[in-house]
C-alpha cells in the first residue's frame, strides 16, 4: 500500500456512475421483479459494496466512510446509478464509489437476468471527486 501517513486530513468525496441498458418493459418492472424490488436492492447492495472496498480491491486502504449514498435513475430503456461516498481522511474515494456504484448495476442485472437477456452493463465511471481541508 501506498504510505499516506505523513499527508494531513481531508474532507473527501467522489462521485461515481454507472448504467445498465436493458428492454424498455424490462425498465418498466424494477419494482415488481419476480426476485423483489431491484432498485431497493441496488441501493443497499451499493451501500454495503462501499463499505467493503478495501477487502475487494488489493491494495486498497480501508477507509471510515462518513457517507454513502446510491441513487438510481430510471430512464426508458437504462437505469442511471450514481454513488456517493465521503470520509475525512488521508487518502480519496474514488475507489468506494466506484465499487458502490459497479456492484449496484451488477444487482439490478441480476435481479433482472430472469426477465431480459439482452441487459448490458456499461459505462462504469467516476464523475467527480473533491478535496477541501479538514
Amino acid at each position: 500500500m501506498v504510505d499516506v501517513g505523513g499527508k494531513p486530513l481531508s474532507r473527501r468525496r467522489a462521485r461515481a456512475q454507472a448504467r445498465v441498458r436493458m428492454r424498455p418493459e424490462t425498465a418498466q418492472r424494477l419494482g415488481g421483479l419476480p426476485k423483489g424490488d431491484a432498485l431497493a436492492a441496488a441501493r443497499l447492495a451499493g451501500i454495503m459494496a462501499a463499505k467493503r472496498t478495501s477487502e475487494l480491491i488489493p491494495l486498497c486502504h480501508p477507509l471510515p466512510l462518513t457517507h454513502v449514498d446510491v441513487e438510481t435513475v430510471v430512464g426508458e430503456d437504462v437505469v442511471d446509478i450514481v454513488a456517493t461516498a465521503e470520509t475525512v481522511e488521508r487518502t480519496g474515494v474514488e475507489m468506494e464509489a466506484l465499487v458502490a456504484a459497479s456492484v449496484a448495476a451488477l444487482t439490478v442485472y441480476d435481479m433482472a437476468k430472469a426477465v431480459d437477456d439482452a441487459m448490458v452493463v456499461e459505462s462504469v465511471r467516476l464523475l467527480e471527486k473533491t478535496k477541501e481541508p479538514a
